[in-house]
């Protein structure tokens, strides 16, 4: 899983809400929720900047670690 839908599915968790309550408060799309954390590579950055702001945190550039 990336380092990205990691975060936001445990934030989600820490702070008590179903993804149906996190893409309602956030004013994201409940696919849009699912899909990332899931990891899916295609979702939308300004929307996962959507997703972070809810906790604090925005994605910046930087270089892919190579595996």
């Amino acid at each position: 899983m990336n380092p990205i839908a990691e975060f936001v599915k445990k934030s989600r968790k820490n702070a008590g809400l179903t993804q149906e309550e996190f893409a309602m408060r956030s004013g994201l799309g409940l696919r849009f929720v699912r899909d990332l954390e899931q990891g899916k590579e295609t979702v939308r950055m300004d929307k996962v900047n959507v997703a972070l702001e809810m906790f604090g945190a925005i994605a910046v550039p930087g270089r892919k670690e190579r595996e």
